[in-house]
């Protein structure tokens, strides 16, 4: 059973989502806004993943744009990063389908099925 971590309002997220009930892949939902994801979530998740961390940003959210993120992020520790995704789960790409022993950021149809097949 995977953690699909989503805001149900994102239609890249209802992509994701439909996507995997049509390949009949066991989920379960958490709404990112409502459970946000915890600083130790996401340092076990950046870790499992293998991206660089600005990669777990929503970059095109307005809550992003609106702290000028990308000009601070660059300055930015790790452990700061992690911080502050774990502020607010509107700053966190999404949707997450997260695994035993993996971690997928954003929907890519082709990178979710070499995963999940």
């Amino acid at each position: 059973m995977f953690e699909f971590i989503c805001y149900p309002k994102c239609t890249t997220c209802q992509k994701a989502k439909k996507w995997l009930e049509e390949n009949d892949i066991p989920f379960v939902l958490r709404d990112i806004k409502t459970q946000n994801p915890s600083a130790e979530e996401l340092a076990k998740w950046h870790t499992k993943s293998g991206l660089p961390l600005k990669k777990f940003f929503n970059t095109s959210g307005l809550l992003y744009k609106s702290m000028e993120l990308k000009d601070k992020l660059p300055a930015m520790c790790e452990e700061d990063m992690i911080a502050l995704l774990a502020s607010d789960g509107m700053l966190v790409k999404r949707p997450l389908l997260v695994g035993d022993d993996f971690v997928l950021v954003g929907f890519k149809e082709s990178a979710w099925a070499e995963q999940l097949k």
